[in-house]
């Protein structure tokens, strides 16, 4: 991979980002993603935010190697606290940090989105976070992906400004857990996320019946029951 070539992953995430837009890539490692948004769209611009030394450092490096210090500004700083006020962002990317992560990024930095139109967060897990997150918070999910690259699978989610209250009108639960658009579309990559979640549950709650009862493990018994079920509504 590199700044003309990006992973499967990167590359969706990269299709999702309007002309023209001014990108802030949160967590950007070796600035890749800025990079290649500016060498494919003359008209764009990027911030690359790094919180690490080493990772910083690379992304100064791969910017001036590639001729874009005039359009990407590489920062270091703990999440969103790279962007500023002035600086006019329009789309804000996170990828490849678990969904707790990217969503106390978004939560610590909120002050920082109000301008934003646009969020697209690649969650190596728990994207039913950040669902739940962006549904609290105003933004309403507008696309999802979810592929497998080198034996792992990688959802994306792309939300706008803007409340859709009709999104999770019904089923709001399952869409939460699976995604609404995956859930329609249910491909290859998704049916083979959710088969494998789908029997480590019943595994685990195998062993759970064989535990003393008590409050607490009848509860995460029923909870376990219920994602089950869901699943199996989707994935036959």
């Amino acid at each position: 991979m590199n700044e003309r070539q990006l992973s499967r992953r990167l590359q969706l995430v990269a299709t999702y980002v309007p002309k023209g837009a001014k990108t802030a890539d949160i967590g950007s490692d070796h600035a890749y993603l800025p990079c290649y948004l500016c060498l494919t769209d003359e008209t764009a611009t990027a911030i690359a935010g790094e919180v690490n030394e080493g990772p910083y450092q690379s992304a100064q490096s791969q910017v001036r190697q590639s001729g874009l210090t005039e359009r990407v500004s590489v920062r270091k700083g703990n999440g969103l606290a790279v962007i500023e006020a002035q600086d006019g962002v329009d789309v804000v990317t996170v990828a490849g940090m678990g969904g707790a992560l990217i969503t106390t990024i978004l939560a610590e930095g909120k002050d920082k989105l109000t301008n934003v139109s646009r969020l697209i967060l690649q969650p190596n897990v728990s994207a039913s976070t950040i669902r739940l997150w962006l549904d609290q918070n105003g933004w309403t999910l507008k696309a999802e992906e979810i592929i497998e690259e080198d034996d792992k699978i990688y959802e994306i989610l792309v939300a706008d400004h803007g409340e859709n209250k009709s999104l999770y009108e019904t089923n709001k639960e399952q869409k939460m857990l699976l995604g609404p658009f995956l859930m329609d579309e249910c491909n290859e990559a998704f049916q083979k996320k959710w088969t494998y979640e789908k029997i480590n549950w019943e595994r685990i709650l195998t062993q759970f019946e064989k535990a003393t009862e008590t409050v607490e493990l009848k509860e995460k018994k029923e909870e376990l029951k219920k994602k089950i079920e869901m699943v199996k509504e989707v994935v036959k």
